[in-house]
C-alpha cells in the first residue's frame, strides 16, 4: 500500500516471517481437511441437506483462500509503488486468477486530486493498467447505480466525519462482468487536523458471496423441505389417529350373550423415517354379532397412504356392513385401489368370524396369513389364493374356513412385524399371557426393537367364550 500523504510516521513494518509462515502452514492444512470433508459432503444433488453440505464446505474453502491470500501480504509487506505507470500487457489467465483473490490498494489526495492505485486494484475492477487511476469523483462511475448512494455515503463520513471506511458495494468491469468489492479505509489528517487524503484496501469478495449466497438458497430450501416434512408428518398422524381403532381390551358381543372376544392390538412406526406408512389395523362389531378383523399395508408412506388407508377401511367397513364375505371385500378392495388416480398396491388379510358356531372365514391378498396358538403351540392357517391389491383389475380372491375352540388365539400381523417362524417360537409365552392385550405386550417386547425399516401392525383375538 502507497505511504500516506503528509504522515508523520514511518511505514509499518511486517510482522516476524516465522509467525506468519506458521500460519500459512496451519492455513493450508486446514485447506487440505476442508476439500477433503467437501469430498466426502458429495452426493445426490436432489438432497437439500446434501447441496447446504457442499455449499458451506464451498464457502469455508473460498474464506481459507482468501486467509491464505492475505497472510502471503502480510509477510512479504505492501507491494512497491510503481515510478512509473505498469505496462498495458495483460496477465496470463493463471495470473489474473491469482490477483483477483488478492487485496489492491489506493490513496487518493484530497489537495492535488491525485490518485494512485495499486496493480491489484486495477485487475480487481477490470481497469486497463495504463489508463491513470479514478479520482473519488470518478470512481462512482465503475458502481452499480443501486449501490452508488452506498459508497458515497461511505466516502462522505470518512472526508467529512473521518470515520473509518468500511463497506461493499458492486462495480461493473468493462468485460461486462459485475464483481463485489469490499472496501476498508480511514482518512488522513494534516497537522491542523483536517483530511489531507484517503487511503482504502480493496478486496474481490465476490466468490466468497457467491458461496454464501449458495449457503443461505440451500439452507432455506433445507429448511422448506423440512417444514413440508414435519407438515406432512403431522397431516399423515392426524389422518392415522383417525383411522385406528382407539379401542383397548375386550370387544362384547352383545347378541350372543357371554361369548366374546378379548382384542387388542398395536401399530409399531418405522425406525428409519419419520413419515407414516401404510400399515393398518381394524376391527369392526356387526349387526348380527359377527366380527370383521382385517390388517393391511399399502405401499410408500406420507398423507398419499394414509388418504389411501382411510379410503380402503372406510369402503371396508361400509361393504361388511352389507353381508359381504371375505373374498367378495378382497375382490371389491382390489377394484378401488386400481382405480385411484395415484395408483398404489398394498396387502390385507381380512376374517370374519361367527361366534354361534365359533367359525373363522377369511381370505387374504397377497398378505401373510393369521397365526393360530393352541394349547401352546402354532401354525400357520392355510392359505387361500390372493395376488396383491392393485396388482391387476380383475383378479379372484379364494376364501378359506376355520373352526375355533375357547381359548384359541389369532394373531394377525403385517409382514414387517418379524419373520412367521419368530412368531410361532413366542406360542409357550403367548399360551401364558391371560389378557390379549399381554400377548400384544409379548410380541412388541420381542420384535419391536432394532431398526425397522417399515412400520408394521400386529392384531391378537382371543376366544374367550
Amino acid at each position: 500500500m502507497p505511504p500516506h500523504v503528509f504522515a508523520d510516521h514511518s511505514a509499518a513494518q511486517p510482522p516476524a516471517r516465522g509467525s506468519v509462515d506458521a500460519l500459512i502452514t496451519q492455513t493450508r492444512r486446514l485447506k487440505g481437511e476442508m476439500d477433503a470433508v467437501r469430498q466426502e459432503a458429495r452426493g445426490d444433488t436432489a438432497d437439500p441437506r446434501g447441496r447446504w453440505q457442499r455449499a458451506l464446505c464451498d464457502l469455508a474453502l473460498h474464506q481459507l483462500d482468501d486467509l491464505d491470500a492475505h497472510l502471503a501480504q502480510l509477510r512479504d509487506g505492501p507491494p512497491p509503488v510503481p515510478d512509473s505507470p505498469p505496462t498495458p500487457a495483460a496477465p496470463t489467465a493463471s495470473r489474473r486468477e491469482g490477483l483477483l483473490s488478492r487485496v489492491g490498494s489506493a490513496e487518493w489526495n484530497l489537495l492535488t486530486d491525485e490518485a494512485v492505485w495499486s496493480e491489484e486494484l486495477y485487475e480487481i475492477l477490470g481497469r486497463d493498467p495504463a489508463a491513470a487511476p479514478l479520482t473519488l469523483d470518478e470512481l462512482p462511475s465503475l458502481v452499480l447505480d443501486e449501490d452508488r448512494p452506498r459508497l458515497t455515503a461511505m466516502v462522505t463520513d470518512c472526508l467529512i466525519d473521518a470515520r473509518p471506511i468500511d463497506g461493499e458495494f458492486r462495480v461493473a468491469r468493462p468485460d461486462g462482468e459485475n464483481r463485489t468489492v469490499h472496501m476498508m479505509g480511514e482518512p488522513v489528517l494534516d497537522s491542523d487536523g483536517g483530511t489531507a487524503s484517503m487511503w482504502a484496501v480493496l478486496r474481490d469478495v465476490s466468490a466468497l458471496r457467491r458461496s454464501e449466497h449458495a449457503v443461505h438458497v440451500t439452507r432455506d430450501r433445507l429448511e422448506s423441505q423440512r417444514h413440508r416434512a414435519r407438515t406432512e408428518h403431522r397431516l399423515a398422524v392426524e389422518l392415522q389417529e383417525a383411522v385406528l381403532p382407539p379401542w383397548r381390551g375386550s370387544l362384547r358381543l352383545p347378541h350372543e350373550g357371554p361369548r366374546r372376544l378379548d382384542l387388542a392390538a398395536h401399530y409399531l412406526p418405522a425406525a428409519t423415517t419419520s413419515q407414516i406408512g401404510g400399515a393398518w389395523y381394524d376391527a369392526l362389531e356387526l349387526p348380527d354379532g359377527q366380527t370383521v378383523l382385517s390388517v393391511g399395508d399399502l405401499t410408500g408412506h406420507g398423507p398419499t397412504v394414509a388418504s389411501h388407508t382411510a379410503m380402503m377401511l372406510g369402503a371396508l367397513r361400509g361393504m361388511a356392513m352389507t353381508g359381504t364375505g371375505p373374498d367378495r371385500l378382497m375382490e371389491l378392495l382390489n377394484q378401488l385401489l386400481d382405480a385411484t388416480v395415484q395408483p398404489a398396491l398394498g396387502s390385507a388379510v381380512c376374517c370374519r368370524y361367527r361366534p354361534q358356531t365359533r367359525t373363522l372365514t377369511w381370505a387374504r391378498a397377497g398378505h401373510p396369513a393369521p397365526l393360530l396358538f393352541r394349547d401352546g403351540t402354532g401354525r400357520r392357517l392355510d392359505a387361500p389364493q390372493g395376488v396383491l391389491l392393485g396388482a391387476t383389475a380383475r383378479a379372484a380372491y379364494g376364501q378359506a374356513e376355520e373352526t375355533l375352540g375357547e381359548g384359541d388365539l389369532l394373531l394377525l400381523h403385517t409382514d414387517a412385524l418379524a419373520p412367521t417362524d419368530r412368531l410361532l417360537g413366542l406360542a409357550p409365552r403367548l399360551d401364558l399371557a391371560r389378557t390379549a392385550q399381554d400377548c400384544v405386550r409379548t410380541v412388541v417386547e420381542e420384535c419391536g426393537g432394532g431398526e425397522r425399516v417399515a412400520d408394521a401392525c400386529v392384531l391378537v383375538a382371543r376366544i374367550t367364550g
